[in-house]
């Protein structure tokens, strides 16, 4: 199965495979329910998750419900329990809108939602992160997770980022991220597919991020929390909630 999964990760492309991933979820969800894992964005249980990744394959991470990966699931909970998000009027920009949170957030009165993306088929609007079509000071909260490391000028994407960012506003902006790793690597004149995918992990990025990436933040004028929430977890809620232990969640404030 892992072999299977890998192989259309890598050949079909990404819009054609959120399209088809509308008709294979429910089917994956009813063969393998059981009582082992649990996703916490719908409460669903199961005898296992499905294998994850563009390059080396992570086990039991993809829920079959939601298509949830370690990083939403920990999202999730973060929102759910340590802030206003699904209780306070906000204002939300969010980036490549993940299928498990799409009508999750879109069903929420409290919140005026719009999605965006250059390509996704399920986004709002269509638009590049490096220029925005939105007007400074607009949002006051922004999720824009796993996108920065497919953008070449990340630069120039965090200071649109900070433009549209109201003043109070906060955001989530989680990367892959390799915390043994001081600083960050990139190396723009690696363009081959399989090249890219065994360097920085998968075929469509362009760097690997260390340490550096919350100091960067900074220097684009954000406030910079480096929180890891796993640490307030039990062991055993990790095990259920197929967390990665240690993951920083990267929250930002202007």
């Amino acid at each position: 199965m892992k072999k299977l999964f890998k192989l259309i990760l890598n050949t079909i492309p990404r819009p054609l495979l959120i399209r088809l991933s509308y008709v294979v979820r429910p089917i994956l969800a009813f063969f393998l329910k059981g009582n082992t894992f649990t996703d916490p964005i719908d409460g669903k249980s199961f005898k296992t998750f499905l294998p994850y990744g563009y390059g080396n394959q992570r086990n039991n991470v993809l829920s079959p419900s939601t298509l949830s990966l370690e990083r939403h699931r920990l999202l999730w909970l973060y929102l759910n329990k340590e802030t206003t998000f699904f209780s306070a009027e906000k204002s939300v920009l969010h980036f490549a809108p993940e299928q498990c949170f799409l009508k999750r957030f879109r069903s929420l009165k409290n919140l005026k939602y719009t999605t965006t993306d250059l390509l996704s088929p399920i986004a709002d609007v269509k638009a590049d992160i490096c220029d925005l079509p939105f007007e400074d000071n607009s949002y006051d909260v922004i999720l824009c997770n796993h996108v920065l490391e497919h953008i070449p000028d990340d630069t120039k994407a965090m200071q649109e980022l900070y433009r549209v960012m109201k003043p109070g506003g906060y955001g989530i902006f989680q990367i892959p991220q390799e915390l043994d790793r001081a600083f960050t690597f990139e190396d723009n004149s690696i363009t081959d597919r399989d090249e890219r995918a065994k360097i920085f992990g998968q075929y469509d990025h362009v760097r690997v991020y260390g340490r550096d990436y919350f100091d960067k933040l900074r220097s684009i004028g954000f406030k910079v929390e480096e929180v890891d929430y796993t640490a307030t977890l039990s062991d055993e809620d990790i095990e259920k909630y197929c967390l990665a232990k240690g993951e920083i969640i990267p929250v930002v404030y202007k």
